[in-house]
């Protein structure tokens, strides 16, 4: 009786272990949103991953955010960069103010996610991509304005300003009358010019233009094209707006069968400040340089391991 329980025993073990081997050897699938951003970022974590000789299999801006964090949730993808104040509509914890802070948001975000669906947020990058108020270069310039408690300072002296947005960022609370709260401003409807849609590139363009004398714009805070149009993003000091720092976000189990993806990524993202996004994210929006080409390029300039 021992030894034929002894030989099922044998038989199992030599069963699981090609099925061990084999899932080690399973590509990790790596994916991204279909924006701008998230084709650059997702190009950067597909090579990394693959220079280090690590299977990947490259299903890069698969859709939109609930496209891709379904996918993830599902199993059909491995990893993908999400945004930490997404986090809050994720887990239905909108309107706390743990999302105003970059280390808090992270770490709520990290903690609700891994007790939810077993997914490790990795190292985020020194960047906000989130609602923003931007100026034109010379304005910034000749005024001293680098923060929004800057430009509050200005307006309330009498100072011309012209600002573009989209109804929604006009009209909605947690947007410009948020702003206008916090800082002590308030913008007249005569210096407001609302343009209709949601897209950033209308707004700044507006305002590198000049356009009916805009000198400020809607964007959000990595915007390709801030830097080639001219534009400056305004520190949101106070911290009005949710932080969204991008972040590689994985399935628990790859990260068990590959644990060294962790210290592969860190310095990736760790090289990813604002301005650096912001250059990043416009050799492919303004001057049409390929997503793979520009990551490939950036990853290059990373010290050697």
């Amino acid at each position: 009786m021992a030894t034929t329980l002894r030989r099922v025993v044998q038989t199992l073990l030599l069963t699981l272990l090609p099925l061990t081997a084999s899932q080690a050897s399973e590509p990790v699938v790596v994916s991204s949103k279909i924006d701008t951003e998230g084709s650059v970022l997702g190009q950067m974590i597909l090579q990394r991953l693959e220079n280090a000789g690590i299977p990947v299999e490259n299903r890069l801006q698969l859709g939109g955010t609930s496209i891709v964090r379904n996918a993830l949730i599902a199993g059909e993808i491995d990893i993908y960069p999400e945004y930490t104040g997404n986090a809050a509509f994720f887990h239905d914890r909108a309107g706390s103010d743990t999302w105003q802070s970059a280390d808090t948001a992270y770490e709520m975000a990290a903690k609700l996610d891994r007790k939810a669906h077993d997914i490790a947020w990795l190292t985020p990058a020194d960047a906000n991509n989130t609602w923003a108020m931007s100026v034109r270069q010379e304005l910034a310039q000749q005024q001293g304005l680098k923060t929004l408690e800057d430009l509050a300072r200005y307006l309330n002296k009498g100072g011309r300003f012209r600002f573009a947005a989209s109804a929604e960022f006009v009209e909605s609370a947690s947007a410009l009358p948020a702003f206008e709260s916090a800082y002590g401003f308030d913008l007249t409807e005569s210096q407001l010019l609302v343009l209709s849609g949601g897209n950033t590139a209308a707004t700044m363009r507006a305002a590198a233009l000049n356009s009916n004398d805009v000198n400020g714009a809607m964007t959000y805070g990595t915007d390709g094209g801030l830097q080639s149009m001219g534009l400056r993003v305004l520190a949101d000091t106070k911290g009005v707006q949710p932080v969204y720092q991008p972040a590689p976000i994985i399935r628990r189990t790859t990260l068990e069968a590959y644990p060294q993806i962790r210290s592969l990524l860190t310095p990736v993202f760790k090289a990813l400040d604002l301005e650096t996004l912001q250059t990043l994210n416009g050799k492919v929006a303004v001057q049409g340089a390929p997503p793979a080409t520009v990551a490939a390029d950036f990853l290059e300039t990373l010290p050697a391991d």
